[in-house]
Order: C-alpha cells, then structure tokens, then sequence
C-alpha cells in the first residue's frame, strides 16, 4: 500500500512537512515497532546481567546500615552450612571480646570429654577486611518467584537502558509536526524535566532510601516483630515504585511554572493556595509512593519545598515582565 508524498515542502518557520492521516497512522506504527525492537533487545542484555542490576538495587540496603550502631557480628559453621552473620554483644556471647566491633566466625566441632560428645566453638581467622552482611536478607520464597524477579529486574532496567533510543523515535514523529521556536521551547522544557527526574531519583536512591528502609526496620521491631528477612519480589517492587514515583513527582514544579507561562496562574494565587499545596503533597506521596507513613512523608517535604521554588521563580518572572513593560512604556 502507497501513500501521497509530501503535499507542500518543508518551511523552517511553519513546521514540518504535511502528511495525510493514514501517513501518520504508519509512520506511528514504524513507532511502535522500532520502540518495541529496542527494548526488547535491551531487556536480552539485561537479562545477562541480572546479577549486576539487583546489586544496584541492593546498594541502598547498604547504605542503611550506616545508621546502625557499631557491633560485633558473629558466624557459625558446621561443614558448608553457615548460620550468620548475626549481630550480637559480650552480654549474650561471651566469647566476644567487650566492645569489640570485629566479625567473629567459629567452627561447630564435637570434642570427646570421658565418655560424652561435647559440641564445642573453633574459632576460625577472618580477613578483617571482610564485612558482615548483617543486614537485611532478601529472599524468594516459591520455586517460579526466582525467574519472576529476574524478569522483573530486567524489564525495568531494558526501558531504561532502552530509552534513548525510544525517546528518539517519539522524537522524529513529533518533531515535524513543530514550529522552529516551539521545538526550542520544547528542548529547554524537556531538559529541565529530564535534570529535576534525574535530581528526585538520585536523591531517593542514595539518601531517601536507606532513611525509609532503616525506618521501617525500626518501626517493625518497635511492634515485636523480626525484619531480617524480606521478600525480594516486595522489595524491588518498593524501591522501584519509590525511585519512580519521586521522579514523576519532581515533574510538579514543571507543570506549575508552563501553567504560570500560559498565564493560567500567578505567583500570587500560587502563595494563597499553599496550605491546599501542603496537603496535595501528602496526597501525591500516597499514590505515587507505597501506602506507609515515612516513606509518604519523605516524599511530600521535597514536593513542597519545590512548591515554595516555584513560587519565587513566579514571582521573578512577573517582576521581570512588569520591568520590560516599564520601559518599553519609557522608550
């Protein structure tokens, strides 16, 4: 099947060329298709490297335990079976020296003493320079979960790895369809967006994370319960909700200030609706985030804060404009 060609040619200053309906209609489809080819091979390519993408998303599990408190760990062995490393203190283990922060592993052995077996502690030396993983260990409690999570963790890092170039074919589709100074426009809008999601997942990885993480596992043991040991299904679907949800919602300050652009709003009405702000905050971070109270709140000061940005940036701009008006009016 043919379409018609171009009907008029290309004008820099009236947009990119015209086509019929069904000529977009194809060129949509080439859209879909090619967007649909590179993730898919980008999700091939993450699928060999699963392993390297769940220790990224493992990372803010350990920046957590800078939080904790220094303390000795402790680790048994009877053959190739490991118990530990678990936290402990001189008062429960005598065996760890008062004060120590060290990483003590024992052999489990049996010493004949008379006539009786004994079960006795070897100690075994240990590269200081080895951590103990103390903390929280993820798990898969089904025989499927397993590939589940593996999927999972690679389709999210295949629309990622993937985005440039999806990003680029939308780009060619809608582009022509612009004017010169809207494509512009339309570049500096796009980068500010793409540097603010960039902000609010860099921040929620490396410091709204591990606080929200350390706070739940403070929360749990608070109410008697052990949180040593979480689903891993669970936890990537909460960080990457999370890193998604503060990337989406850094998008606010963009959408109040093309608003304030369009003459829609003013800094003053911005400033007089603050409190209904305050509240929208606390609303985005319930839906955008997992329904818990830290993490909603970890959310909604940074929304706010960008809020309160906004309104200067608002109030700069009508400040300017009123100048520009002045003396134009003078000259």
């Amino acid at each position: 099947m043919t379409y018609p060609e171009l009907e008029s040619p290309v004008d820099e200053e009236e947009g990119g060329p015209k086509k019929t309906f069904w000529a977009h209609l194809e060129d949509l489809r080439k859209v879909l298709i090619r967007s649909t080819l590179a993730i898919v091979a980008a999700l091939v390519v993450c699928l060999l490297m699963d392993q390297k993408l769940m220790q990224i998303l493992e990372y803010p599990l350990k920046r957590m335990e800078m939080f904790d408190k220094p303390h000795s760990a402790v680790t048994l062995q009877l053959g190739d079976t490991r118990l530990g490393p678990v936290k402990i203190d001189h008062d429960q283990f005598s065996a760890v020296p008062a004060g120590s922060t060290a990483h003590l592993v024992f052999n489990l052995e049996t010493v004949k003493i008379g006539d009786e077996q004994v079960l006795a502690l070897k100690p075994v030396s240990v590269d200081p320079s080895v951590e103990s993983n103390v903390g929280i260990r993820l798990h898969n409690l089904g025989p499927a979960e397993g590939f589940f999570v593996a999927f999972h963790v690679a389709m999210y890092g295949a629309v990622i790895l993937s985005s440039p170039f999806w990003l680029f074919f939308i780009g060619q589709f809608m582009l022509p369809a612009l004017h010169v100074r809207e494509r512009k426009v339309l570049f500096i809008w796009l980068g500010w967006s793409s540097t603010l999601f960039m902000v609010g997942v860099a921040m929620t990885y490396f410091v709204l994370l591990p606080v929200s993480l350390r706070a739940s596992v403070e929360y749990s043991e608070l109410l008697g319960f052990s949180a040593a040991d979480w689903r891993a299904e669970e936890y990537i679907g909460f960080v990457t909700k999370f890193l998604l949800g503060m990337g989406i919602g850094f998008q606010f300050p963009v959408l109040i200030l093309i608003l304030v652009k369009m003459g829609l709003l003013t800094h003053t009405t911005l400033a007089k609706y603050r409190r209904h702000v305050c509240v929208l905050s606390f609303f985005l971070g319930a839906v955008l985030t997992t329904p818990e109270v830290i993490t909603q709140v970890a959310m909604a000061i940074p929304l706010y804060l960008l809020y309160e940005i906004s309104i200067w940036i608002a109030w700069y701009w009508d400040r300017k404009k009123r100048k520009a008006e002045k003396a134009a009016a003078v000259s």
